[in-house]
């Protein structure tokens, strides 16, 4: 039987994939976002980055930079956060 993880392991795999995705940039845009905002997030704001974590690197960075529309279960809140982020801190 699978075991459901919990919301902390969930958030930490989150960690891992939003700064592991193949390109800096998007590392810096989507790692960085989680950084700045995951500390407020509950359930319903973590499934949003999970799904958002499901699709590829170039529409994540179309959809924030507002160059290509999101899709409906994208839209919203978080994803107008993700566009106005200015500042994220690289690590060195």
């Amino acid at each position: 039987m699978t075991e459901t993880p919990s919301f902390e392991q969930r958030l930490a795999r989150a960690k891992f994939r939003a700064w592991h995705r193949g390109t800096r940039e998007a590392d810096y845009m989507i790692g960085g976002f989680y950084d700045r905002y995951h500390a407020h997030w509950g359930e319903a704001e973590l499934a949003w980055f999970e799904a958002l974590l499901d699709e590829d690197d170039v529409d994540v960075m179309a959809f924030a930079l507002g160059s290509q529309a999101a899709p409906e279960h994208l839209a919203g809140d978080l994803l107008v956060a993700m566009q106005k982020l200015d500042y994220v801190d690289i690590p060195r």
